[in-house]
């Protein structure tokens, strides 16, 4: 039985609307904070890193919504879309400050962080990797595409390991941070082989359980 009571239908629509302005919310309050000087000594670079987390963060609860789906039986994969969508905006902006605000458009220092920087070439990887994924995160791309989307869009777990790669490189220290992220990411990848097996002995023990109709 799920824990979450499920969202009338006519709500679907407005709900997936409030998830993009909520996961918005974030970034907006982040450039806040640091157009008003709550950002610290370097606004630029912690509102990146503020960017980049959310971003990581995004990853992780579109990766989620499977196995909360399978074991606990809350079904949210409706909001899969909007939550991987929300991802790459985030990622956009971390690159878009990186390169906009912190470089200053440099082209020169953009392309000399890339092949100096390994954290930097991993997260221009994983930023390529999701153009083609957001831009056939919609209904006509999956109709067109068919399996080949499917296929696609499992880039996603590489991205995802990647992306902590990515933030566990750029900390340069030992802090719980990266390593909560890293650990989030490798259990939800994890549960992808187990996927077919668990839901093999949930349908054998609803067999079982499901009472017999009595013999006449």
């Amino acid at each position: 039985m799920p824990f979450v009571p499920a969202l009338p239908r006519r709500f679907h629509g407005a709900s997936i609307w409030a998830l993009y302005v909520i996961g918005l919310c974030p970034a907006a309050w982040s450039f806040y904070l640091g157009a008003t000087g709550g950002l610290g000594a370097n606004p630029v670079k912690e509102f990146e890193h503020l960017l980049g987390l959310w971003a990581l963060r995004f990853i992780i609860a579109t990766l989620a919504v499977t196995p909360l789906r399978d074991l606990i039986g809350i079904n949210w994969i409706r909001y899969r879309r909007a939550l991987g969508l929300l991802a790459f905006y985030y990622v956009l902006m971390h690159f878009s400050v990186w390169m906009l605000l912190d470089l200053g458009m440099d082209v020169n220092a953009v392309f000399a962080d890339i092949l100096k920087r390994p954290y930097i070439s991993i997260g221009m990887v994983c930023l390529a990797a999701l153009l083609p994924l957001a831009a056939t995160s919609n209904n006509y791309s999956i109709r067109r595409l068919g399996k080949l989307w499917v296929d696609m869009h499992h880039l996603i777990y590489p991205i995802a390991l990647g992306g902590a790669l990515h933030y566990f490189l750029a900390v340069k220290s030992i802090t719980a941070g990266p390593f909560i992220h890293i650990a989030a990411i490798a259990l939800l990848l994890a549960y992808r082989p187990l996927r077919k097996p668990v839901l093999r002995w949930k349908r054998s023990r609803k067999t079982v359980d499901t009472p017999q109709p009595a013999h006449r």
